[in-house]
């Protein structure tokens, strides 16, 4: 049965994005306190730019240790709910509010971090790994929503159901990692494209943390956190190119995949679906035609990359998934004679 007293998780999540934007707006303000930082010269893509450039054994450990102590917090409340939660439910569960106050008392621990010795990971750590890790977060998006959405117009792709299964039941663990890690990398700096990201990440620790309601799973809103994506990768690119850089790659890129998979998961009709797609198109050509249409390729890009990484996805996860699901198998066949020699 559903509780009818308890906060609806849909209301907490409609109460929990307004409060997003406003801890953006504290983490900006509080941040035009921060010392001023002789930055290294930057050296290109590879060079992550904020962090000191006399590091400390302190200024490392005040990130590592935070970082270390918020993943395994969250781990445990994922393993906790999967273990004695269990259902789905519409109105936000203990282990809910719990993981909203730890994920709000981590990232106000980050930014008092910040202000005290400033660096995040980035200072050990490849720019790629945090890159790398959200590319991956949605890549496995797309292959455990095959199921129900489909990979290409809504046709599933042939992924064994022991590999879907097995991302569907654990992918809050590497979601989380993917997302503390992130957080954790960049110290809490107030440029346009921090802020842009730190909003994007708490959109994602409010997700984690409705774990186990019918708000985590609603389409509408998992499909905008995938979208966002798009508007986070544009909007940087702008701010570090300007309107002659590679802001188109990133917003057409992004919005391919969302007009070959993530919209047919939303119900709309044909009639819909052909609109979107003629919008799309549409707006490629007018864009690229006054950049030239001879680049109009990169477009395909980050597409490709997402969906080829499919592939060797399924190839790690295929040997985990069969191994854990043999493990399982055997607790039951031995629960099941422990329970028949009792008897």
């Amino acid at each position: 049965m559903v509780n009818d007293s308890a906060v609806r998780s849909e209301r907490a999540l409609l109460i929990g994005v307004p409060a997003v934007a406003l801890l953006t707006g504290l983490v900006w303000l509080l941040g035009q306190g921060l010392r001023p930082v002789a930055f290294l010269p930057d050296t290109g893509a590879s060079w992550y730019y904020w962090q000191l450039p006399e590091p400390t054994a302190w200024t490392r450990l005040s990130a590592w240790l935070g970082y270390a102590a918020h993943q395994i917090v969250s781990w445990g409340l994922i393993w906790w709910a999967q273990t004695r939660v269990r259902r789905y439910g519409r109105g936000l569960q203990p282990i809910n509010v719990i993981a909203l106050g730890a994920n709000l008392g981590f990232v106000a621990l980050h930014l008092v971090q910040t202000h005290v010795f400033y660096d995040g990971l980035a200072q050990d750590v490849s720019i790629f790994s945090s890159q790398g890790s959200v590319v991956l977060l949605l890549v496995v998006v797309l292959l455990m929503e095959n199921r129900r959405r489909g990979l290409v117009a809504g046709r599933r792709a042939p992924i064994p159901a022991t590999v879907a299964d097995f991302a569907r039941r654990y992918h809050g663990y590497l979601f989380s990692w993917a997302v503390i890690y992130t957080f954790w990398y960049h110290p809490m700096e107030v440029t346009s494209g921090h802020l842009i990201g730190f909003f994007y990440v708490f959109l994602l620790l409010l997700q984690s943390s409705l774990i186990f309601t019918t708000a985590h799973t609603n389409r509408w809103w998992t499909v905008s956190l995938e979208l966002l994506v798009a508007a986070h990768g544009t909007l940087v690119a702008v701010m570090n190119s300007g309107p002659g850089g590679a802001w188109p790659m990133f917003l057409f890129g992004f919005l391919a995949i969302f007009v070959i998979t993530q919209m047919h998961g939303l119900g709309l009709g044909a009639r819909a679906r052909w609109a979107i797609l003629a919008v799309y198109g549409v707006a490629a050509i007018a864009v690229y035609s006054w950049r030239g249409l001879g680049d109009l390729h990169e477009i395909t890009r980050i597409p490709l990359v997402e969906y080829l990484l499919i592939l060797p996805l399924i190839l790690i996860i295929w040997p985990i998934a069969l191994l854990a699901r043999g493990g399982r198998y055997s607790r039951t066949r031995s629960r099941s004679a422990d329970s028949g020699n009792s008897a």
